[in-house]
């Protein structure tokens, strides 16, 4: 939802809250890719399991937004924020099992993975 939210603002020229003053990483998975996953777990008709689907690999939220800033063509309204309670400076997908028993294999780098999302933004919002 983040990366929507943050197309949405830096496109109408609104700021957009990044926390820990944009020292944060996250792990941004394309969606073709979680599908990907998903079907692979509903053909293998697991009874029980649970799987992590993600990119397995942190990106800095800096890096992303600056993506977004390029394949929207315009420059991001950044108002730094402090971190939140609970929040945590660095999260990804361990995908070990999945990669094992699903043969899951996340193939969108982020730079692409964005690049088609600003597309299909743009579509969507009809810009």
């Amino acid at each position: 939802m983040a990366m929507y939210i943050f197309a949405d603002k830096i496109s109408k020229g609104e700021p957009i809250p990044v926390f820990n003053n944009g020292n944060m990483k996250r792990d941004f998975t394309y969606i073709e890719d979680i599908i990907s996953g998903t079907r692979a777990a509903l053909e293998k008709n697991y009874k029980t399991e649970i799987f992590n689907l993600g990119n397995h690999r942190s990106e800095k939220l800096m890096f992303m937004i600056g993506l977004i800033e390029k394949y929207i063509c315009k420059k991001a309204i950044i108002d730094f924020k402090p971190m939140q309670p609970g929040d945590v400076p660095e999260s990804f997908a361990e995908i070990t099992k999945s990669i094992e028993l699903l043969n899951f294999n996340p193939e969108t780098n982020i730079e692409i993975g964005i690049n088609k999302f600003i597309n299909w933004y743009r579509d969507y919002n009809k810009i």
